[in-house]
């Protein structure tokens, strides 16, 4: 476990949107890349979601956008990042707004695959 600022910081903000991800990532990874899930937590979390200039939400929706650009392959990721949009108080439309949005970056195929991912979380959101 690491001790730095950042991974206080870091931490205590992927707990707010994903209770429990640390572990989770140490149960994932830790075994074959040790130290991985704190890293997580320092870097992405603490030193990159964690800096002044945009707030949770807005920093959330610019991950969606990024991840749905990027194609398919981030479904997973992209996911989990709908959801913190959402826990961090963006609405369904502004998350497929977002998402739409990307169609002219990333292409239609992309965008379509990101908004089927959004349907699957908001749908799982709406059943729990």
């Amino acid at each position: 476990m690491n001790d730095s600022d950042a991974y206080t910081r870091g931490k205590a903000m992927a707990e707010a949107t994903n209770p429990g991800i640390e572990d989770a990532l140490a149960v994932r990874y830790d075994a074959i890349l040790p130290g991985f899930s704190s890293s997580m937590m320092e870097v992405a979390f603490g030193h990159y979601y964690t800096r002044e200039g945009l707030d949770d939400k807005t920093r959330y929706l610019a991950t969606v956008a990024a991840l749905a650009a990027l194609g398919g392959q981030t479904g997973p990721q992209l996911k989990v990042h709908i959801k913190n949009a959402l826990r961090s108080g963006a609405s369904q439309r502004e998350v497929a707004e977002v998402i739409n949005q990307m169609a002219l970056y990333g292409g239609f195929p992309a965008m379509i695959n990101a908004l089927n991912a959004a349907i699957e979380v908001f749908e799982a959101e709406a059943a729990a």
